[in-house]
C-alpha cells in the first residue's frame, strides 16, 4: 500500500505542479477562457459518465444548484482567471501566488460566522506569508526584480485566490453528491457554463480563427484534460481516502516548486533570486499555518481542495 501511495502522491506532485505550463502553452492560441470551458466540459462529461456507469446516482436539482455554485467559484472565477492571467503572468509566479490560498481561506475562516479565529501564530503566518507576496510582486525597487508584472494579471490571480475560498468554505456545507468524483465532474460541467458563457461576454472569440490553432496548444489542452483533470483529480480523490490527510497536504508545497522549475526549463521563464526568496516565504507561511494544529478531518479535507 505505501508504494501506491507514494505512485500516487508523486503523480500528484508533477500532474498538479504541471497544469500551469500547460495552461500557458494551450492559450498561446486558444482563448483562455474557451480553453478552460472546453478543458471541463470534456472532463466533467468523462467523470460523470464513469461514476453513473460505476452505480451513483446523478446529483438532484438541489445539488446542481450548488455544484453550480461551486463550480462557477472554483472553476470560472478560479481557474478561468489563473487561464486569463497567464497570458500576462509567468506560469510558475502564477504558481506562487496561487499557492498562497490557505492563507486566504484562513481568514474566510475567520470571517465566517461560527467560524474558527486564528491564533496568534497563525496571523504571523499570515503577515509572513503578505510579505512574501509582496517581495513577488512589489515595485522593482523593493522586490529586486527588473521586470515589472502585469498589475492586471496579479489582480486577476489574488481575485482566483478570493473566489476558490468562497467556492471552498461554501461546499462544506452545501448539499453535494455522495461520490465525490461524481461531485467533482457535476462541478466541471457547471463550471464549464459559466465558462463559456464569460468567453462570449468578453468578446475573446471575436477574431479567433479555430484553424489557426497550433498543435502545441491542442497537445496542451489534451494534456490538461486527461493528465490534469482525470488523473490529478484520481489520484487526488484516491489519496485522500487511502492516505493521511497530512502527507496529502504536502501537494500544496511542492507544486508550485515543480511548476516553477517546468516553467523555467520549458517555459523560458526567466528566475530571479527575488522569486525563489518569494517561494520560500511564502510556502514556509503555508507550512507553518497548515501545522498549527489538527483541526477536524472534514474541514481538512476542504481546504486540501486548491488546485487547478
Amino acid at each position: 500500500m505505501k508504494s501506491k501511495i507514494w505512485i500516487a502522491l508523486i503523480a500528484l506532485y508533477l500532474v498538479w505542479g504541471s497544469t500551469y505550463l500547460g495552461i500557458k502553452i494551450a492559450i498561446e492560441t486558444i482563448p483562455p477562457f474557451f480553453h478552460a470551458g472546453v478543458r471541463f466540459l470534456v472532463s466533467g462529461v468523462i467523470l460523470v459518465a464513469w461514476q453513473r456507469a460505476a452505480g451513483y446516482e446523478l446529483p438532484t436539482r438541489k445539488q446542481w444548484a450548488s455544484t453550480a455554485f461551486i463550480g462557477f467559484m472554483l472553476l470560472l472565477g478560479g481557474n478561468g482567471l489563473v487561464a486569463w492571467a497567464e497570458q500576462f503572468i509567468p506560469s510558475g509566479i502564477a504558481a506562487l501566488i496561487i499557492s498562497s490560498m490557505p492563507m486566504f481561506l484562513v481568514v474566510a475562516e475567520a470571517l465566517r460566522p461560527n467560524g474558527i479565529k486564528p491564533t496568534w501564530k497563525t496571523l504571523v503566518g499570515l503577515l509572513i506569508g503578505f510579505a512574501g507576496i509582496f517581495i513577488l510582486v512589489g515595485p522593482s525597487e523593493i522586490s529586486g526584480s527588473a521586470t515589472r508584472l502585469n498589475p492586471s494579471g496579479i489582480t486577476a490571480l489574488l481575485g482566483a485566490c478570493l473566489l476558490w475560498t468562497i467556492g471552498s468554505i461554501y461546499s462544506r456545507t452545501a448539499d453535494l453528491p455522495k461520490s465525490s468524483l461524481m461531485t467533482t465532474g457535476a462541478e466541471m460541467l457547471m463550471g464549464s457554463i459559466g465558462l463559456f458563457i464569460v468567453s462570449l461576454l468578453t468578446g475573446e472569440l471575436k477574431g479567433w480563427d479555430p484553424a489557426q490553432v497550433s498543435l502545441h496548444s491542442i497537445y496542451g489542452l489534451l494534456y490538461l484534460i486527461t493528465v490534469g483533470s482525470i488523473i490529478g483529480f484520481g489520484s487526488y480523490t484516491w489519496l485522500l481516502q487511502n492516505a493521511p490527510i497530512s502527507l496529502v497536504a504536502t501537494y500544496a508545497y511542492v507544486n508550485p516548486i515543480v511548476a516553477v522549475l517546468l516553467g523555467s526549463w520549458l517555459g523560458n521563464e526567466p528566475l530571479g533570486t527575488h522569486v525563489w526568496l518569494a517561494a520560500a516565504i511564502i510556502i514556509g507561511s503555508v507550512i507553518f499555518i497548515n501545522t498549527r494544529g489538527k483541526p477536524k478531518k472534514k474541514n481538512e479535507k476542504a481546504e486540501l481542495v486548491l488546485n487547478e
